[in-house]
């Protein structure tokens, strides 16, 4: 993505017509010292095969999670007497589940076991739904601050037709430590231009991107341009912004190809739907479930004018909406409850929008949302990129201290991203015919203290290691050999 040839094992990055590296500054000023007076081509070429020679460099140079992906469930897995979590129907104690086939097919107080089940006992511990951050950017960020490492847009404004999950790396070593704290689904999304492309929903293990989707191209990624000012891009893969400030009437007409290309994709649907023979425009293919109202746009936009625009637009192009963002979203309460838009809000750890807002003004805000009857669901935000999504539980439980009830902070992370993104015929909640996606935690998970004992996806157990947990091993036996000195 981003113009940019992208290897996902080693993350090595070129990019036309500058060519940038991954090289320390050392490397860089003694490779041009030799090639000082080489034409600009013969440098090109040569800064190619030096990025692929580094390809096929030892896999161990690569940094890549050495985590071997859950095999199928070979036999029902019963968890016994454990507090349960369903989400949907309250907290459940001494209270069993079983898991078979990769599907929860009993929930109750007493499943006796029967020969060959893997019988887990659950007694003091607590059984939660997979945890779901609702916008991440996992397999598509490795480190937020190495260029090389970052596949997350495409050059240029209007990208319908890029996917995130083709560009999904599923070894990176961010997921296995989002996966440790509870962390199973992510909502994963592009980034860039005015229409960045499709999001999707993954399951957080699997050999491929395609093990891991649970849905495909469940929402158009659309950054709205900001109204009366403008910022720079977002760190960790957010959306990004304008990059200079701006006026209104500039804003609007930042607006006006994407105005554009909705009604090229509805002369075009119905001329295709006329003659199935016509050449197919990827671009306007991937919009064409977006106008029949079956895909969503999921609309990056913080301020009262950005979300009155987008929320206008939705409905002059009959488009069904989700916001994220949402900074401002209680000074239009009553705009989104009538038209039934629902919020992702990109964090709770979040600045006040102004400088004479309230200091906790964001960490009420998901309190204020359920107390307006606007559905809403928490992400983990994009400060540190795809690291940060392993706090997706604190960044629930602040949201707990400023007036937000246990049950709906937990909610926030589970069950409502999986409805407001249609995946809770699957995930989100502990509830009979959904997969068995879920973890058993020694207390609450809204708790820094928290310990994920056991993880499982679709039945699959998963591997709950990760760097961090390795580097603890590392140098908790390096201080016990000192002490032995």
């Amino acid at each position: 993505m981003n113009n940019h040839s992208f290897d996902a094992d080693c993350g090595i990055v070129t990019r036309s017509p500058t060519f940038r590296f991954t090289f320390n500054l050392q490397e860089q000023t003694n490779l041009f010292r030799t090639m000082k007076n080489v034409t600009r081509t013969a440098v090109c070429w040569t800064v190619l095969f030096a990025a692929a020679s580094v390809c096929f460099a030892p896999a161990s140079n690569c940094g890549a999670s050495e985590q071997i992906p859950g095999g199928p469930q070979k036999k029902p897995i019963l968890l016994q007497n454990g507090t349960v979590h369903t989400v949907s129907s309250g907290t459940l104690t001494n209270t069993s589940v079983l898991v078979r086939d990769g599907k929860i097919v009993e929930i109750g107080p007493s499943i006796a076991a029967a020969e060959g089940y893997e019988v887990i006992d659950a007694s003091g511990k607590h059984i939660y739904p997979g945890l779901i951050d609702s916008y991440s950017a996992l397999g598509l960020v490795e480190i937020d601050s190495i260029r090389a490492s970052i596949d997350n847009s495409e050059g240029g404004e209007l990208n319908p037709n890029a996917r995130a999950l083709a560009a999904v790396n599923p070894d990176s070593e961010a997921i296995p430590v989002a996966r440790a704290n509870g962390v199973l689904a992510s909502v994963i999304a592009p980034s860039g231009g005015l229409v960045s492309g499709r999001a999707a929903i993954i399951q957080l293990d699997g050999w491929t991107w395609e093990d891991m989707t649970i849905k495909s191209d469940l929402a158009m990624v659309v950054n709205w341009p900001r109204f009366g000012g403008g910022g720079g891009p977002r760190r960790g893969g957010g959306p990004r912004e304008p990059a200079a400030a701006e006026g209104e009437g500039a804003s609007a007409e930042r607006l006006a190809p994407f105005h554009q290309l909705i009604r090229e994709t509805k002369a075009y649907a119905a001329a295709k739907a006329a003659d199935p023979s016509l050449p197919i425009d990827l671009r306007l293919q991937a919009l064409i479930p977006v106008v029949e109202g079956k895909t969503p746009i999921m609309v990056a936009a913080n301020s009262i004018k950005q979300i009155q625009t987008a929320v206008a637009f939705s409905q002059q192009h009959g488009l069904k909406i989700i916001l994220f963002g949402g900074t401002d979203a209680m000074h239009v309460a009553g705009l989104l409850r009538e038209a039934k838009v629902p919020v992702v809000l990109s964090a709770v750890y979040r600045l006040p929008a102004r400088r004479d807002s309230p200091y906790d003004s964001s960490y009420s805000l998901p309190s204020e949302l359920k107390a307006a009857g606007i559905p809403f669901s928490i992400a983990s935000g994009g400060q540190f990129g795809a690291s940060f999504v392993r706090n997706l539980p604190y960044q629930a439980a602040a949201a707990v201290g400023f007036g937000l009830s246990h049950e709906d902070a937990l909610r926030a992370i589970t069950l409502s991203p999986a409805e407001i993104f249609g995946v809770a015929d699957r995930v989100g909640s502990l509830d009979i015919g959904k997969d068995g996606t879920l973890f058993i935690a020694d207390g609450d998970i809204l708790e820094t203290a928290t310990q994920v004992q056991n993880a499982w996806i679709q039945g699959r157990k998963v591997d709950l290691s990760s760097k961090h947990t390795k580097l603890n091993d590392k140098y908790r036996v390096k201080y016990e050999q000192l002490k032995t000195k």
